[in-house]
């Protein structure tokens, strides 16, 4: 378990340095450690929720909030997470659709990471109902498998060349967070064993630790392109990691 919480902390750091909440790589690390599949949405979530807490309230304090852009992809999502998060899925789906995720999520990451430090450029209107739906696909995808979606948000923002790196980044956090709370609201409506979630809230509290020193090191130390490439390279290797433990 000491290994489990040093795993938070490190994806907390990484995650939170670029706006998002790990909530893909908490799931994988818990089915690695064979953490009843049934509750694994709720603790990544409230992990998500801890760790963009403070991003958010960072970025929009330095007045980084684009209501314009980010309202449309919550009109769609926070409807679909809720839904999402409400229904009964099976554990070998479960296990698949999250390999999906984090394989395209560390794709996307990767292709995307120069994007954060570019500046000043044109950028594109996008139609109200694409937002909608985008928000809506993103939104019940998380739901199901207990994320955020900013993680998939983030790089379809900056391909789309919607808007300023900082105005999507802040974006997404607040996409994360939000859709982070509906999925719980979603997932609390089913059945689940509430004794068996108390045996892992310690881990809330590390990635509370995590989520400051990811803020510290975006702020003081490390370049965002620098610590998303890093982060690109750990949900990879995560999802390389369960994809051997699927189908080897």
């Amino acid at each position: 378990m000491f290994l489990l919480s040093i795993l938070f902390l490190v994806t907390a750091a990484l995650y939170s340095s670029v706006g998002f909440g790990g909530g893909s790589t908490y799931l994988a690390f818990l089915l690695i450690w064979s953490v009843p599949y049934t509750i694994l949405p709720i603790i990544a979530l409230f992990c998500n929720i801890i760790v963009v807490s403070g991003s958010s309230f960072n970025y929009i304090r330095a007045g980084n909030l684009n209501l314009k852009l980010l309202l449309p992809y919550l009109m769609g999502s926070v409807p679909l997470a809720y839904l999402g998060g409400s229904l009964e899925i099976g554990k070998y789906f479960f296990e698949n659709l999250l390999f999906v995720v984090l394989l395209i999520s560390g794709i996307l990451l990767l292709f995307n990471f120069r994007s954060y430090e570019k500046k000043a450029q044109t950028y594109k209107k996008i139609p109200l109902i694409i937002s909608v739906l985008i928000g809506a696909a993103l939104g019940f995808v998380s739901g199901v498998v207990g994320i955020g979606g900013g993680i998939f948000l983030s790089p379809i923002l900056f391909l789309l060349r919607v808007d300023k790196p900082k105005h999507i980044v802040t974006t997404a956090s607040l996409f994360i967070l939000i859709n982070s709370i509906f999925g719980i609201a979603g997932q609390l409506s089913k059945n689940f064993v509430f004794l068996e979630i108390q045996n892992y809230w310690h881990l809330l509290l590390v990635v509370l630790i995590g989520g400051q020193i990811g803020n510290f090191l975006n702020l003081k130390i490390f370049s965002t392109h620098v610590l998303a490439l890093v982060t690109a390279i750990l949900v990879l290797f995560v999802a390389a990691r369960m994809g051997i433990r699927l189908y080897w």
